[in-house]
């Protein structure tokens, strides 16, 4: 079946936050073609032709259900979408195999006529710098906590030395890691200068001061709307329990609101999530931007309308 003008969503199977605006949108009578770039083959199929008279391009997504003309897709939502691993192939084949879909069903895609995108996945790969976010942060007004980013020992000590309270390290990007074949995550820990050594020099590292704070805010913007979420807990990284984290309704200081849209709008992005923190005096403090962040749990602990947001921005399709 050719959905008429529908959303496009690309993400894995097993994504309840997609579920949660797919629902939206099919409360909205939007058409969805939902598919993930793993499943190309029998499960996916892409196609499409240019011809220069006149100038135009003519293509086609099919599911195992569901087809959408390329030509008239309303907006594309870019959640979690899973690229093809070809692991039954050898090395160099499954190289070539992965490149040619990224570069075939992504070019196809980037090749749209104009529709809505949340988010484009280069507006997202270019926001995902974490140097980069902290020095748009510092020039919207943002509070930035003492951040430095070295593979210098002598630097990396000099810091933590001179900063008054706790240093902690954090990844620059989140990456799948394994220990022994246990999956494991980079938490942000405290570091002292006796921790550093020469393995330092392998790969630039980030070290920032410990914000002396009394409550993590997520914050959410989708378009024009602002969702903000009040996270407490004894936990130096929240993430870590989330059975010890209390939820409320936070309202952000105007400035503080305005300069998050700015940044938004300054990466070409249409929907983000912030992290932030409030310290003892009330004042909030920027830590990172996630382009594509995971919001649902915090609709379901807070009732807040993220998927409705979402389904309302998706369903306008306007650029």
């Amino acid at each position: 079946m050719t959905e008429e003008r529908p959303v496009l969503v690309a993400t894995e199977a097993d994504d309840l936050t997609a579920d949660m605006v797919i629902t939206e949108l099919n409360r909205r009578n939007v058409p969805v073609v939902r598919f993930n770039p793993a499943d190309i083959g029998a499960g996916l199929t892409v196609s499409a032709r240019f011809s220069t008279r006149p100038a135009s391009m003519a293509g086609r997504v099919r599911t195992r259900s569901r087809t959408a003309d390329l030509t008239r897709v309303r907006a594309v939502y870019w959640r979690r979408p899973e690229w093809p691993a070809f692991s039954h192939l050898g090395p160099d084949d499954a190289r070539f195999a992965a490149a040619q879909v990224r570069f075939g069903l992504g070019g196809l895609l980037y090749a749209m006529d104009c529709p809505l995108w949340v988010n484009h996945p280069q507006r997202i790969a270019a926001a995902d710098y974490k140097p980069a976010q902290l020095a748009l942060a510092q020039r919207l007004g943002l509070g930035v906590p003492a951040t430095l980013v070295t593979n210098d020992p002598d630097e990396a000590r000099g810091f933590i030395t001179s900063v008054q309270g706790d240093v902690l390290f954090k990844t620059l990007r989140w990456t799948p890691y394994s220990r022994g074949g246990v999956q494991v995550t980079g938490w942000a820990d405290p570091v002292s200068p006796e921790e550093i050594d020469e393995t330092v020099r392998v790969t630039p590292h980030l070290f920032q001061a410990r914000v002396d704070k009394v409550a993590d805010i997520r914050v959410l913007v989708v378009g024009r709307h602002t969702f903000a979420v009040r996270i407490e807990s004894d936990l130096l990284d929240w993430r870590k329990d989330y059975s010890a984290l209390t939820y409320s309704v936070e309202h952000l200081p105007d400035r503080v609101n305005k300069a998050l849209h700015h940044y938004l709008e300054f990466l070409g992005l249409v929907s983000g999530s912030f992290d932030l923190a409030v310290d003892r005096e009330g004042s909030y403090w920027w830590l990172e931007l996630n382009p594509n962040g995971q919001w649902g749990w915090l609709e379901t602990e807070t009732g807040l309308p993220m998927s409705a947001a979402f389904a309302d921005l998706l369903s306008q399709g306007e650029t």
